[in-house]
């Protein structure tokens, strides 16, 4: 008994405690990894032959949306602005899949696997409402219908100094004009779809915007210097306010409007815009930290996911689900409708096309885009 007493007087408690220690820091990082990831889609729900429009979808959750919804049967087309990217992706999506696919003896359609799955690429930028008029009128000339459109394309930390050719700050025409008008556009074609689901991308930052009920686009504050974030938040504010509005517009129709966050996300490429993160030695710190407590792309993009398939979401319209899923309600109409009406002075929308877009206020008068500032 003394021996055994005086061995543990000898120990050292570093090499007696550390693989405890290591044990519980690995339990510790595997949980908050758990909890960080998010849920998955529940469902396996296929959409074969479903017609999907996904913005941003050469990289990041847009890519990864875009995969995901060709595995389930989906056609889908990638909105990009750098054909040669989109292409890129529109290949790997194939490759990937198709090396997933066992090869059937009894099919002689394709001997290549990849090719049993569409993914298309169009010219989108939105910095450019022509583009968007121009994207919106391609499509609707090579498809008789579409079935999902997912608004996931958007920015960052841009100038907010630097307007975009249209005269537009830019986060607000990135991240909310112009995907309304590009919803407004192919609203048509959607309603045409046996169930059309239209998708908005917003984030948490949203909560953090700050609105001027007289100017709620801050069309006022353009010419002030304003940060970045600031800009951001309040473009996201105006989506989950335009999920609102329009899902009351389309009371009645076959098409739903849903609003997701994908919670904090590394890989999305957002952050190349902010000097600060371009820089090696902060990536280099940073990297861990974003590691443990984002998701990548693949678990940020399962929200959307869920909502362009799952059928239990088929009557639900106007909502805002957060990165776990849950539904959440989208703030207030009047204040929804106040922000369209805003929208609308900056940019027509043909009446015939769009619903409610013309019972704002005034009249449109024309069949042509106006740019009003």
């Amino acid at each position: 008994m003394e021996r055994v007493l005086s061995m543990f007087e000898r120990a050292d408690p570093f090499s007696t405690w550390w693989p405890t220690i290591a044990a519980l820091l690995v339990g510790l990082v595997i949980t908050v990894r758990t909890i960080m990831s998010g849920q998955r889609c529940p469902n396996d729900n296929q959409i074969k032959e479903q017609i999907v429009v996904v913005t941003g979808g050469n990289s990041g959750m847009g890519f990864e949306i875009a995969k995901a919804l060709a595995a389930r049967g989906g056609r889908i087309i990638l909105a990009c602005r750098n054909l040669t990217a989109g292409e890129r992706a529109a290949a790997i999506i194939k490759r990937e899949l198709g090396c997933r696919t066992p090869l059937d003896p009894n099919d002689s359609s394709s001997a290549n696997p990849a090719e049993r799955y569409f993914v298309e690429v169009r010219q989108l930028d939105l910095c450019s409402l022509s583009s968007v008029q121009q994207f919106a009128a391609q499509l609707m000339s090579e498809f008789e219908r579409i079935d999902v459109l997912v608004n996931n394309a958007g920015m960052v930390f841009g100038n907010t100094q630097v307007p975009t050719g249209d005269g537009f700050e830019q986060h607000l025409q990135v991240n909310y004009l112009a995907p309304l008008l590009l919803t407004q556009l192919l609203l048509p074609h959607l309603e045409r779809s046996e169930q059309g689901r239209i998708i908005f991308t917003s984030a948490h930052a949203h909560q953090a915007a700050k609105m001027d009920f007289d100017d709620p686009l801050n069309v006022g504050s353009w010419a002030v210097k304003f940060h970045a974030r600031d800009a951001f938040a309040h473009s996201k504010l105006a989506l989950v306010l335009a999920t609102r509005w329009l899902a009351k517009e389309l009371t009645g129709t076959t098409v739903t409007v849903n609003c997701c966050t994908p919670g904090l996300v590394r890989g999305t490429r957002h952050l190349r815009h902010s000097p600060l993160m371009s820089a090696f030695c902060v990536k280099v710190i940073t990297y861990p930290w974003m590691w443990l407590f984002m998701k990548n792309a693949y678990e940020g993009a399962q929200t959307a996911i869920r909502l362009a398939t799952d059928p239990q979401l088929k009557q639900v319209s106007g909502e805002y689900f957060n990165r776990q899923g849950g539904v959440h309600n989208g703030q207030d109409t009047a204040t929804a409708t106040a922000t369209a009406a805003a929208a609308r002075k900056l940019i027509y929308v043909p009446h015939a096309q769009s619903p409610g877009w013309g019972s704002l206020t005034g009249d449109l008068g024309s069949n042509v885009y106006l740019h009003l500032v």
